[in-house]
């Protein structure tokens, strides 16, 4: 059975939730503090987190932003109120895997849910290891880890799906609009600062100077273009 942290200030929302994701089969633990939410998260074993933005004590972004710090993973569906595009904006670059603004329905919290763990667990049915190489990049497509010169690097869901549609895709020039379409898969149309961003945290990570990729190239006027470098 799978465990989900519900962390809201709203009764309401708790118990609507609750009740929801419970005649789904999930297991339900709640909290209507910031403070308390993050240590729930901290110290025991989620499977998803469901996290609102303005939380007493401490803030969504901010418990977000301390559980990446910590190298915990699990994943965060963010809960923002109607409009609040930076909220939302500064969610997904801390390292939240999707956001749903309010109101919303249960059924479209469990889709969300849903697609999220398509995303980011292991297929368990498969046996071999899958590997995707460019270069010394390794990207370990069963596993959902990555590797260069055989040391493990850290990414977030966003930036390992990131990284594997340039892999798949070497020396093709993709537009934003693409990016945002095929990665995040509903409309930011407009806003392709979440594209820079995350190519941003992600040249961090694989680039020996991030300041002059060499796998992850922006083309101006156009996007961005992933390549072996020459040796």
């Amino acid at each position: 059975m799978k465990r989900v942290l519900v962390v809201d200030d709203e009764l309401s929302i708790i118990k609507l939730l609750s009740f929801n994701l419970e005649k789904e089969g999930y297991a339900v633990t709640t909290a209507e503090d910031g403070k308390e939410g993050y240590e729930l998260a901290l110290n025991e074993k989620f499977d998803f987190i469901i996290l609102d933005v303005m939380l007493p004590s401490m803030d969504g972004l901010e418990i977000a932003k301390k559980l990446r710090q910590e190298k915990i993973d699990t994943p965060i569906l963010m809960l923002t109120a109607k409009d609040d595009t930076i909220d939302r904006i500064l969610g997904l670059e801390i390292g939240a895997d999707d956001y749903l603004t309010k109101p919303f329905s249960p059924r479209e919290v469990l889709a969300r849910m849903k697609a999220i763990f398509r995303r980011v667990e292991p297929r368990q049915e498969t046996i071999e290891h899958e590997f995707l190489t460019a270069g010394e990049i390794k990207a370990d497509l069963a596993t959902y880890q990555v590797f260069i010169r055989d040391d493990k690097i850290d990414l977030t869901p966003k930036e390992f799906e990131l990284l594997v549609y340039f892999m798949k895709r070497q020396k093709r020039v993709i537009d934003r609009d693409t990016l945002l379409d095929r990665i995040w898969q509903y409309d930011f149309s407009g806003q392709s600062r979440i594209v820079d961003v995350h190519v941003s945290h992600l040249r961090e990570k694989i680039e020996v100077d991030p300041k002059h990729p060499q796998y992850l190239q922006t083309v101006r006027g156009f996007g961005y273009k992933f390549q072996v470098p020459a040796k």
